[in-house]
């Protein structure tokens, strides 16, 4: 194990004993896998992978936090789902956290949202408008939304079985719909009535996902 190495095996220990586990998360699941996958590989060159912050990557986008992800995995793991959809993947952290439990995941995102990492055989990559989902793959028992949103697309209903949920985080009502992070309620939704029922499990900082942001309207 070379030096390099070394360094990066004590910083994820670190993530896992002083960020995540103090922090709400129990789960053994979402714990082993974040102390065996290496952070560092899905993220960009230079950046501090272990760090308690988001990691900027382009388009605006972010990897978010190592707790913000061990806490919305969490959720997602909570009815063991068999297979889940993660939409603004983005190279493939959280996924490859959710493959680690045996769930088959599909993992969405825009051309060039990041560098793959090196995820699980049960995570298939694919790329294509975050708000259209993927309906090919489903239904699923679980989708994972990565990223703040003003609301959760309607048509995310028909990609879920009878009961099945949407993991999201929604942005506050006054946020302007940059990228900078901004507080959000993390909720469960599942399908009622021909629309979500939410629940609101905690709240997080979290920027917002920019393809998800409603465009500019002219104003006389």
């Amino acid at each position: 194990m070379t030096e390099y190495s070394t360094d990066m095996a004590t910083a994820r220990a670190h993530m896992v004993d002083s960020q995540v586990r103090p922090n709400r998360v129990n789960d053994p699941r979402v714990i082993a896998a974040m102390r065996n996958l290496p952070r560092e590989a899905f993220a960009p060159a230079g950046c501090k992978p272990y760090a308690d912050a988001d990691i900027a990557l382009d388009g605006g986008r972010v990897m978010l936090a190592p707790l913000t992800i061990a806490r919305l995995t969490q959720l997602v793991l909570e009815s063991s789902p068999a297979h889940v959809l993660v939409i603004g993947a983005g190279s493939g952290y959280s996924a490859a956290i959710l493959a680690s439990s045996g769930a088959a995941v599909t993992a969405l995102d825009v051309p060039a949202a990041g560098n793959a990492g090196p995820v699980p055989a049960n995570v298939a990559m694919v790329t294509g408008p975050l708000t259209a989902g993927w309906p090919a793959a489903g239904p699923y028992e679980a989708i994972l939304i990565e990223g703040a949103i003003p609301e959760i697309p309607a048509n995310l209903i028909t990609q879920l079985t009878a009961d099945g949920k949407v993991i999201a985080i929604l942005a506050d009502k006054s946020d302007s719909g940059g990228n900078l992070a901004s507080l959000g309620r993390v909720v469960v939704a599942q399908p009622s009535g021909g629309g979500f029922a939410l629940t609101r499990r905690f709240d997080c900082m979290a920027p917002s996902l920019p393809a998800f942001q409603p465009a500019p309207a002219f104003v006389f």
